[in-house]
């Protein structure tokens, strides 16, 4: 913000943020503030610019309080340098993505015109950012889930992304042996795990959640899929949940179809990805 706000407006603010503190919203006062500016139509800058609060606030902040996403009420989750569009039947695109999706994207930059597979795009954020940020990149996604990949048309629209409405076991088979990049945030949650954020169990659909006993069986097909895909030396990244980090690795070496196996940190420094190349 670039000036101090109204005092009326700023004790609206503490109010909405002491009652989603209250619900246990991780981040109250960023979302009061989000939730502002969505009901007058500005950018959160731009808050200090606002004289009152109007009638919409109030109905929005109780919508959050009960743990409905943020990303849902306003119909918005950024990623990376995209905007994507999210509601119900689409996984909500989260931080520790982006760093997959960039993982992918400098692979691309490396490459004249490299070819990349987003396995289980969702909303598309990892196959939008490549496309945006990788012009010279022909990107293709594909998506199992009816709804998801309704958003996910709508995000991709104009990009130029080739995506798809399918399983990704047996995916792009015109693409064998021709990719340079397979990137994915499978679903990793194993059936039976308890789950407390009620954003997760309550709004992010099952399909993109729930992967077996041992959260592994859709990596399991994103490592075949990949195998069969990737060109010799043609670079596997996907996400895992933070109690992968030996887990996930282990799926891919006990193959013996990659090199280069290796498992990455996130921001807050839990494992959170695993990379690896095709071996010839």
């Amino acid at each position: 913000m670039t000036g101090p706000l109204d005092r009326g407006v700023r004790a609206e603010l503490e109010r909405a943020a002491a009652l989603l503190a209250g619900a246990g919203v991780p981040s109250p006062r960023h979302d009061a503030e989000e939730l502002l500016a969505h009901a007058h139509g500005v950018e959160r800058r731009d808050l200090w610019r606002l004289t009152a609060v109007g009638d919409a606030y109030g109905p929005l902040v109780e919508r959050r309080r009960r743990r409905e996403p943020l990303q849902h009420i306003t119909g918005m989750a950024w990623f990376r340098h995209v905007g994507l569009a999210v509601g119900p039947g689409v996984f909500t695109p989260r931080p520790e993505t982006e760093l997959v999706a960039g993982a992918a994207v400098e692979e691309a930059l490396r490459l004249a015109a490299p070819v990349v597979v987003d396995l289980c795009t969702g909303s598309g954020a990892i196959a939008l950012s490549v496309a945006t940020e990788v012009p010279a990149a022909r990107v293709h996604a594909v998506e199992l889930s009816e709804q998801a990949h309704a958003w996910a048309a709508r995000n991709l629209a104009g990009s130029g992304v080739d995506l798809r409405l399918g399983d990704m076991d047996g995916a792009f088979p015109e693409l064998d042996g021709a990719v340079d990049v397979v990137v994915t945030n499978p679903p990793y949650i194993p059936v039976g795990a308890l789950v407390r954020d009620p954003e997760v169990v309550e709004h992010d659909p099952a399909l993109a959640l729930w992967s077996g006993d041992d959260g592994l069986d859709a990596l399991r097909v994103v490592e075949r899929t990949a195998a069969r895909l990737l060109r010799p030396g043609g670079l596997l990244l996907s996400e895992h949940a933070d109690l992968q980090g030996e887990a996930a690795p282990a799926v891919l070496t006990a193959t013996g179809r990659w090199d280069d196996v290796a498992d990455h940190d996130d921001l807050a420094g839990r494992p959170r990805w695993v990379s690896a190349r095709r071996r010839p």
